[in-house]
């Protein structure tokens, strides 16, 4: 499909209405995935609880339930809600957009392959996709899925279509702030209880009530399937096909023969599966429990055994509070009489138990064991195991004091503390983000505008450089009086730019203790492609480093030809140079063959991407570059400056397509190939022209001071 959606985007690529179209598809989707994400992931996050149990509803399903223990499930639980919040959350700010439209769309593909199990086998009527707060069927859920889907496959096409809202070097901060704020929710929610309840057992809601079927309400329909037998053959019949006059169809056995099903639902009451049974008598007392006048309470746990038993002198204490003021206490189980008896030995509890659906009761309150507190039915109050009242709260009766009246559960409140605790703070950074880009903006219009460059005179800022490449030249002896002499003259003289030379190995650590570093920067011809170990005649970049060099040359042209160095040796070599805290000239250029069939822009190209285009935007600024045709070094011929310019204003370009127009006006870029003192003043006026890779011409002091001072003509 991806392949299938590039094959029109080439088509239409031609016509610029069309790319605005693709722009605004792009980000169409990319913030349907979001708003979907941010929303799916809050609401599991703030009850990872309930996100936990349908994890267990789905290992069930698959034949290994309980496989994970508790903690593993509420982790993965919590691990699931923040990923999925802090993707979208990531997509609608446009960070780090490749990484994240790729992990989305993986993560798309792995649910839309679950959810076509489901509506298929249905093993799972509800997939929890947005927790309690929407329900879907299957098939809703799968075909919601494969919009999405379609939509990460577009935006992980074209990732570089989004618009950012906040900036790269700014990105972290968002990043951080992000995962910190649904952790601290989930990890709140799980010690506490969900900020927003969905759930139909929620504060404010009468339970009897809402069991109800109002009248007129849609009733369901049945239909009822006779397996009927004659003469050895069985043959099914409904209400409309019963062969009534036909005795010799007989029915064999009523209890199996018999089955009704539902063919369109009626009404269903918010609360249909909620009662309480005394397990001892098997009597039904659930309506006298919702009728009861003036307060109950309702000590809910799903199961005994995996009850957290900390304070259950509190619970031991609310038991006395409500004997002692005549208010009824049931605890709620669905726990057999071991489990209770489990229960009243660690704990002394005293207080009834009953009977009721284990499923119900963990969706009545998020918490083993919770209380809830009813008065005339209607749930007033409801606390977690780590929020009980206790004799502090619980002065006098409840008719006179705040816990007996009913909680203010306030949605726009709880809805403007989150706006408060992490959408605004997170507005407030885009907009300072957006103003300082809008700053940069101004400054950059106003660089590249002729006018003020004309009136303010400034230069380009890029650093200018004239680089020495000794090759295999000069003995120690000769090549430290060559260097001292180099740095005596510009000392002497300062130059208009960066000078460094580039010696054979054996010089390094003796030239740089003559080299003034202000004056005389110091380079290595090459480095090893291995970190360290068994490799007989190699020198590594930390032992580069480690003799004082700033800089190491890869990439030359010499040492592709004769050392046969490929683009993956160069691009560990880069690596290793940059992890040890050198900068790197790296050398690109065609042969006279490659030339002459005019491929010179494609040899280029293909050997920055092999070895230097992976880097991050970080470790680019470490990059120089040096374009040196091939067929003019060592050979007399020169490129014409013209040639020269046009060679590395390519190469600018295509650093700007990979690192942005800014990072490109920001790298030096040499040109070498014999350079000398005659032609350098042409070639460094050419506007894309940053200095030289000096090869013979180095070796002179003389000759070398002529193609330095070119900078000054």
């Amino acid at each position: 499909m991806i392949a299938c959606f590039t094959n029109i985007y080439q088509r239409l690529s031609a016509y610029k209405p069309m790319r605005k179209i693709l722009a605004v598809v792009v980000n169409t989707c990319r913030m349907l995935l979001g708003l979907t994400f941010v929303f799916s992931g809050y609401v599991k996050a703030i009850d990872p609880t309930g996100t936990k149990y349908k994890i267990e509803d789905y290992l069930g399903a698959a034949g290994i339930g309980g496989a994970l223990p508790d903690y593993a499930t509420i982790t993965i639980a919590i691990l699931l809600a923040g990923l999925e919040f802090c993707l979208g959350i990531f997509m609608l700010l446009a960070i780090r957009r490749r990484q994240v439209s790729r992990i989305m769309l993986v993560f798309m593909v792995i649910m839309t392959i679950i959810t076509a199990w489901l509506a298929i086998f249905n093993p799972i009527t509800d997939c929890g996709c947005f927790g309690d707060a929407i329900h879907l069927t299957n098939w809703q859920t799968f075909w919601k899925n494969i919009i999405l889907l379609s939509a990460a496959m577009i935006v992980a096409r074209w990732p570089l279509k989004m618009l950012r809202f906040i900036s790269r070097p700014n990105q972290w901060i968002a990043i951080n702030f992000s995962i910190l704020f649904i952790l601290i929710s989930s990890i709140w929610s799980v010690n506490h209880l969900p900020q927003f309840d969905f759930r139909p057992y929620h504060i404010g809601v009468n339970i009897k009530k809402a069991m109800e079927i109002p009248p007129g309400a849609k009733q369901p329909k049945f239909k009822t399937i006779y397996t009927l037998e004659k003469n050895g053959v069985r043959k099914e019949f409904d209400e409309n096909n019963y062969p009534f006059n036909d005795t010799a169809w007989v029915l064999k056995d009523p209890d199996k023969d018999v089955k009704t099903e539902v063919i369109e639902k009626g009404y269903e009451p918010p609360i249909h599966d909620f009662s309480i049974t005394n397990e001892q008598t098997g009597e039904d007392i659930t309506d006298s429990v919702l009728t009861a006048k003036g307060y109950t309470f309702l000590l809910i746990s799903p199961y005994l055994e995996k009850a957290d038993d900390s304070d259950f002198g509190n619970l031991d204490f609310i038991y006395e509070y409500a004997e002692e003021n005549g208010y009824h206490f049931y605890g709620l189980t669905a726990s057999n009489d071991d489990g209770i008896a489990h229960w009243r030995d660690i704990t002394g509890a005293e207080y009834p138990f009953y009977i009721t659906d284990g499923t119900t009761l963990e969706t009545i309150i998020r918490s083993n064991p919770g209380l809830l507190l009813l008065k005339d039915g209607t749930i007033i109050r409801k606390w977690s195991h780590n929020d009980l009242p206790d004799e502090t709260v619980l002065k006098g009766r409840l008719e006179n004091i705040e816990i007996g009246k009913l909680e203010s559960d306030s949605v726009p409140k709880k809805v403007m503390s989150v706006m408060l605790w992490f959408v605004l703070p997170l507005m407030l950074l885009i907009f300072a983000d957006r103003m300082w880009a809008w700053t940069k903006w101004v400054k950059k219009k106003e660089t590249s505008n002729k006018f003020y460059q004309l009136i303010n005179k400034k230069r380009n800022m890029r650093k200018k450089i004239v680089a020495g490449n000794w090759k295999m030249n000069m003995n120690l002896q000769d090549g430290i009086a060559l260097a001292k002499e180099i740095n005596e003259t510009l000392k002497a003289d300062k130059p208009n730019c960066g000078v460094i030379i580039c010696t054979p190995f054996i010089h390094l650590a003796s030239v740089a203790q003559v080299l003034d570093p202000e004056v005389v920067g110091l380079v290595a011809e090459n480095c090893a492609d291995k970190e360290k170990g068994a490799y007989t005649g190699e020198v590594s970049a930390e032992m580069v480093k480690s003799t004082g060099a700033q800089y190491v040359i890869l990439g030359h042209s010499e040492r592709r030809q004769y050392y046969h160095e490929t683009a993956e040796i160069l691009k560990d070599k880069v690596q290793l140079a940059l992890k040890n805290g050198l900068k790197v000239i790296f050398c690109c250029g065609e042969t006279l063959e490659e030339r002459e069939a005019n491929k010179q822009n494609e040899v280029v190209k293909a050997e920055l991407d092999g070895s230097v285009f992976n880097l991050s935007a970080d470790e680019w600024k470490n990059i120089i570059l040096a374009y040196e045709p091939i067929w003019a070094i060592g050979t007399g011929k020169t490129a014409t400056a013209e040639q020269a310019e046009e060679m590395l204003a390519y190469i600018r370009s295509i650093v700007a397509d990979k690192y942005g127009k800014e990072a490109a006006e920001d790298t030096t870029i040499l040109y070498g190939g014999s350079c000398k003192p005659g032609n350098a003043p042409e070639l460094f006026a050419k506007p894309d022209i940053d200095g030289g890779l000096i090869g013979g011409a180095s070796l002179k002091a003389a000759d070398f001071k002529g193609i330095i001072d070119a900078w000054k003509k």
